[in-house]
């Protein structure tokens, strides 16, 4: 199980496991908002409860200009794993501008593709093969992609990622 870890702004920092959030916790470094009910850690003086939010207990600055790194795994996240050509599951990541023309490794360049789109377009440009973008490739925004490890979310999270988008 994931914690989610808020600044004394009340904004998202980060995800951590339960056992760095009991940690921060037992340290009097956070304070715990939501924990897992019915789900207690038992240690050898008893029940805690399991973190699900908390909020450290000094402010720590979020820095508004987060840049969110172009991976593979972030590329076909962001378009739902499925082909920017033809709709399909995808698997891979296609350059829209092939590298060896000049295209960058950056999210406007990037899409998912799937295996037989991208062996087919090979080293060509959509407009070359006659292909359209189903979607404009555009950077990532939102909680949802600044909160490290935040992919993932837990119900009981989603007020406090709703505040920060």
């Amino acid at each position: 199980m994931r914690t989610l870890v808020l600044n004394a702004g009340y904004e998202p920092l980060a995800v951590v496991s339960f056992k760095r959030a009991l940690v921060l916790v037992m340290n009097s470094k956070a304070t715990v908002i939501e924990c897992a009910e019915g789900d207690p850690v038992w240690g050898v003086r008893g029940a805690l409860d399991r973190p699900a939010v908390i909020v450290l207990t000094r402010y720590v600055r979020v820095p508004q200009a987060r840049r969110v790194p172009v991976t593979r795994r972030g590329v076909l996240r962001r378009d739902g794993h499925r082909c920017g050509y033809c709709g399909r599951s995808a698997t891979t990541i296609d350059h829209v501008l092939p590298r060896s023309r000049g295209g960058r490794d950056s999210w406007e360049n990037l899409v998912a593709c799937c295996l037989r789109c991208n062996n087919t377009k090979s080293n060509r440009t959509p407009a070359e093969m006659g292909w359209e973008l189903r979607v404009t490739p555009r950077p990532p925004h939102g909680a949802g992609w600044t909160v490290r490890g935040a992919e993932r979310t837990d119900p009981r999270w989603e007020p406090y990622l709703a505040l920060a988008a």
